[in-house]
């Protein structure tokens, strides 16, 4: 999970909430790595003998953890960065939408990528229903190598260009 250098408190609250760790370990995931940024909510970090729960604040590169990733749930931010690299990746990607920050132009580009099969998104309130019903197997990779195709989405998603 990561929050990039922002704080997305009620993604880190959702996603460490005890009913969700349960919900995450019974679909067959041992490990969750959260990466809180600047976040108030600083779960616990706990190790069992079937399940690790890791927590940390930033690092230099996510790439490490996004390659050893088999899903990433990760915050739209404004650059989007995160997500290009995990989609880039060819990694499964859910991407929680802050409704706080509904002014961010996130969820059109969250939409636009699920619709074209990319990814999966959702709300913190619908994220635990989401990971339950989510095949991962329908998602399409994400043609590599065309930042500029990204980048002028998103720039006409913000309203950069006609």
């Amino acid at each position: 999970v990561t929050v990039g250098t922002t704080s997305f408190d009620d993604l880190i609250a959702c996603v460490s909430a005890p009913d969700s760790l349960q919900k995450i370990e019974s679909l067959g995931y041992n490990r969750l790595i959260l990466q809180i940024g600047r976040g108030t909510v600083v779960p616990e970090p706990f190790s069992t003998e079937s399940f690790t729960l890791d927590v940390y604040r930033y690092k230099d590169s996510l790439k490490e953890d996004i390659q050893k990733a088999d899903l990433v749930i990760s915050h739209a931010g404004k650059g989007a960065g995160s997500c290009l690299e995990t989609l880039e990746k060819g990694k499964p990607l859910v991407v929680v939408i802050n409704e706080k920050l509904m002014n961010n132009h996130q969820l059109e580009l969250a939409k636009q990528l699920h619709k074209e099969g990319h990814l999966f998104y959702c709300t913190c309130s619908t994220l635990p229903g989401l990971l339950q019903s989510m095949d991962l197997s329908t998602l399409k990779c994400y043609p590599p190598g065309q930042p500029e195709k990204f980048s002028a989405f998103l720039d006409k998603v913000v309203g950069l260009q006609k």
